[in-house]
């Protein structure tokens, strides 16, 4: 390419702070960090104080001025507000609040409008690779069932509209059977697999998700079952959750490095 792709990262959690620094330590070739953006700006600075290149620490809203990807690792609640201003000035977006995308699918139009693009990692998820060659064809069946220790969904939306206490349960408990467009709204922080899974095959409506609180593991288990005119699968993944945010799995940044470099891999395995 000649010079380095510039990268933003909305976030400095677990995941965000993360893929923010393999990319200060040079781990992807051919990238750049030049900015990021947090809730806490003066706490923010203070974490990047020690980086070799230290970013800018931006407004939410400057990221996509100042880089080409930006790499949403931030809270659902302002997904649309980032979003729309990294689609609009033609950049490429990395997102993570992949649920927030099905709320929002005029952004989707917009990209294809200003050249924008939209590029998901595959997150906690086994397979999407194989989920993507199967919709090249003709997919009559998906099902994802996520299993998580009760604190990896404390706190979820739908738990607290329909009032279901997860807080001492002996045994496990199926609290969302719907759509991933349901699953998105129910657990925004939790299951964005479900949305990611969905935009990789047949849709947010036709992909069947169910939702368990499971006190006898302590990992993240993502199973995804498929049927379709090229054959079938099974998939099973047991993710070790983030001691920082049990929400989400420790793979996670793995796979948003995974994807970063693969935008600049000479050789690049997989579909």
């Amino acid at each position: 390419m000649g010079r380095n792709l510039t990268i933003a990262v909305a976030g400095l959690g677990a995941i965000g702070m993360r893929v923010a620094r393999s990319i200060d330590a040079g781990a992807i070739d051919g990238m750049q960090l030049v900015a990021v953006s947090a809730n806490d700006r003066e706490r923010a600075m203070v974490r990047v104080a020690d980086f070799s290149a230290p970013p800018e620490v931006l407004p939410l809203a400057d990221l996509a001025a100042h880089a080409e990807i930006i790499v949403e690792c931030a809270p659902a609640a302002v997904f649309a507000e980032l979003a729309t201003n990294v689609i609009e000035r033609g950049c490429c977006l990395m997102p993570l609040s992949v649920g927030a995308l099905l709320n929002h699918p005029a952004l989707i139009e917009r990209a294809q409008e200003t050249g924008a693009r939209i590029v998901v990692p595959t997150g906690a998820l086994i397979g999407l690779d194989t989920v993507r060659a199967m919709a090249e064809g003709t997919i009559h069946e998906v099902t994802l069932t996520t299993r998580k220790p009760p604190g990896g969904l404390a706190g979820a939306p739908h738990l607290i509209e329909n009032g279901i206490d997860i807080s001492n349960l002996s045994e496990p408990l199926c609290v969302l059977r719907g759509s991933a467009r349901d699953a998105a709204r129910g657990f925004p922080a939790n299951v964005n697999v479900a949305a990611a899974l969905a935009l990789a095959g047949i849709g947010p409506e036709r992909t069947r998700v169910e939702v368990w609180a499971d006190p006898t593991i302590d990992r993240n288990i993502q199973s995804v079952t498929i049927r379709s005119d090229s054959g079938e699968a099974t998939m099973t993944m047991n993710n070790i959750p983030s001691f920082e945010n049990p929400r989400t799995g420790r793979i996670v940044a793995n796979s948003v490095i995974a994807t970063l470099r693969r935008m600049t891999a000479p050789v690049v395995a997989g579909s």
